[in-house]
């Protein structure tokens, strides 16, 4: 009978194909998360752009919904506006990603599993609400920058012209300083998204597995998956909304802010104009956008995993 280290950690052996796993190289732990998340990054894009338009629009509600913004982008700027921000998304997702990801598997590995017992699942959201609050402190500039280059400007024109542009003209406007704009909210998010996504689809895995509901293998994978989705988009999108007007926000000429002082003064007059259900602005299309996310991001992680003969999650 297998141990129950054995269904928490997954199979030791594939019986299929004779495959002995073994556990992950410090590398690989980082690289596999950061080139499934970069993979994920590819497919929603699209739905990340209508998501920061619809938090960024006020009252306005030109995007009426990710349904019909979708087709409003798509009409007036053509696939290249679905997939504004794309190169600033990948160099987030390389970056603070990896690190991320990486980092709550070799906490996990190194202090949160324990021989012959289910884990704890406080330990895990605290390393995953660690490991997201480090990885966005230090990789703020792309994630601002991602969120100004999908940001839609009335007049129609960019506000920059690629990625390079952007990153120096922030430092020209408002030195470097410019480009840790909003990383409270940032961080803030990062600790909620990482402590609920990876603690949600690694839990649930391991009691599935202890069930004996589902055996290792893409079924399990998806079902955790799309837990763990939704999971995070109940959690972060407050503090997404918060996030993408707060770094979307320009300086006056004396550099002080234009809109918001501060995560609580944005948060306060978003309550104050919208009402609670203003920072619920974005739901959907944040939802659609963390759950194939989540989804992509955790199978082609598991599926690196199995071709490296490394252990699944």
């Amino acid at each position: 009978m297998a141990s129950p280290r054995q269904h928490v950690l997954g199979p030791p052996q594939d019986t299929a194909v004779g495959v002995m796993y073994r556990d992950a190289l410090p590398w690989e732990r980082f690289f596999f998360g950061g080139t499934a998340c970069m993979a994920a990054a590819l497919v929603t894009n699209p739905i990340d752009v209508c998501k920061v338009r619809m938090q960024l629009q006020g009252e306005s509600r030109r995007y009426k919904g990710l349904i019909r913004g979708i087709p409003v982008i798509w009409r007036e700027e053509g696939v290249r506006g679905l997939y504004r921000g794309l190169t600033a998304a990948l160099l987030r997702e390389a970056s603070y990603s990896t690190l991320r990801m990486g980092l709550y598997d070799y906490i996990r590995h190194r202090f949160v599993q324990t021989q012959g017992k289910p884990e704890a699942l406080w330990k895990k959201l605290l390393a995953g609400g660690f490991s997201g609050a480090v990885g966005s402190a230090i990789f703020n500039p792309f994630d601002l920058v991602k969120v100004r280059m999908q940001s839609y400007r009335p007049d129609g024109t960019l506000l920059y012209r690629n990625t390079w542009d952007a990153l120096t003209s922030i430092v020209r406007t408002a030195g470097l300083r410019g480009l840790y704009q909003g990383t409270g909210p940032n961080v803030q998010r990062a600790m909620l998204l990482t402590g609920t996504q990876l603690p949600s689809y690694d839990h649930s895995k391991g009691i599935i597995l202890r069930s004996g509901w589902m055996g290792e293998g893409i079924h399990l994978h998806l079902v955790c998956s799309m837990w763990a989705g939704l999971a995070c988009a109940l959690t972060t999108s407050p503090i997404d909304l918060v996030k993408s007007r707060f770094m979307n926000q320009q300086r006056n000429p004396d550099g002080s802010l234009s809109k918001y002082k501060n995560t609580l003064d944005c948060f306060v007059k978003t309550v104050r104009r919208e009402g609670f259900l203003g920072l619920y602005q974005g739901f959907i299309p944040n939802w659609f956008r963390i759950g194939p996310h989540t989804i992509t991001t955790f199978l082609v992680m598991e599926w690196l995993r199995r071709l490296a003969n490394v252990k699944p999650i």
